[in-house]
Formats: structure tokens, sequence, C-alpha cells
């Protein structure tokens, strides 16, 4: 990766053109572009991202991109081979047991039930029975007064 970035280095400093006008002109961060023409891959978490940036940067110097990322490709063959299996396995597990911790979907389907206390059901009942009761209450009251007014009435005639 060292000599890509070189590469790119030597590439655009002979045309002339800074690191900013380059970051302003693909609207790629400085920092970016920095650490690619130093070739440190490991400050890239996403290598797609790398390699959309080095195919850009390459193609705004006027240099092949396909070889450039055929290039990229070979480095990351080799960088990638030489990884023992025992770390990768290790990764593999790590990154499994994080997604078991992840396993809350914020999906109305999938979501967990809440669980209430018997006390909330139980307010929730005797409120509704008063509520019930006053409105039996009223309605009585209503009849008894319309009745005391027809009374009332029949009285007078």
């Amino acid at each position: 990766m060292n000599e890509i970035g070189e590469m790119l280095h030597l590439a655009r400093e002979n045309s002339g053109v800074s690191i900013s006008e380059v970051s302003k002109d693909l609207n790629i961060k400085e920092e970016i572009l920095e650490n690619i023409e130093a070739g440190r891959t490991g400050a890239f978490k996403d290598i797609v991202e790398l390699k959309n940036c080095l195919t850009e940067y390459a193609k705004y110097l006027g240099l092949d991109s396909k070889q450039i990322i055929d290039e990229f490709n070979e480095y990351m063959f080799e960088y990638t081979s030489k990884i023992p299996i025992k770390e990768i396995e290790k990764t593999i597990e790590l990154k499994l047991k994080e997604e078991d911790k992840k396993d809350e979907i914020a999906s109305p389907y999938t979501k967990k039930a809440a669980k209430y206390h018997k006390g909330v059901y139980i307010a929730i009942y005797v409120v509704l029975f008063l509520f019930i009761v006053a409105l039996i209450f009223w309605s009585v009251r209503q009849i008894t007064i319309n009745n005391q007014e027809t009374d009332k009435i029949s009285y007078r005639n």
C-alpha cells in the first residue's frame, strides 16, 4: 500500500495540486487523502470506502484507476493471507457475541410485551367499576328528578 500511496503523492505533486485542492474537488476529507498517501490502511474501517477513494483519487490525477485497484487487491490478499486462522475465528466469535447482545429490535412485531404488575390491572378495574357505579347513580337520580317534575305537573292540572 505504501507504493500506491507514494505513486499518488508523486502524481499529485507533479500536477502541482495541493491536498486541500484535491479534498475540495473530490469532496474527500484531507485526512483521508493523507492516510491514503501515507499507506495507512488501518485508518479505514471500510475497505469499500477506501477503494472508492482510491479510484476517485487515481482518476482525478489521470492515473489508471483499474491498475491502482488491482495493486490494492493484491496488497490486501497478501495482507489477509498472513492473518492466523485462530485470530480470524476469535474475531468472528467476538462479533457473534456482540450480535447476541444487540438482539433487541425495535420492531412492534418482535418487541417483547411489557409486563404489568397485578396492581396496575386491579387499579384499572377499580376505576372502571367506580365509573360504572357513578353512571348508574347519576341515571337513577335523573329518572327520579324527572318523575318528581311530572308528578308536580300532574297535580297542577
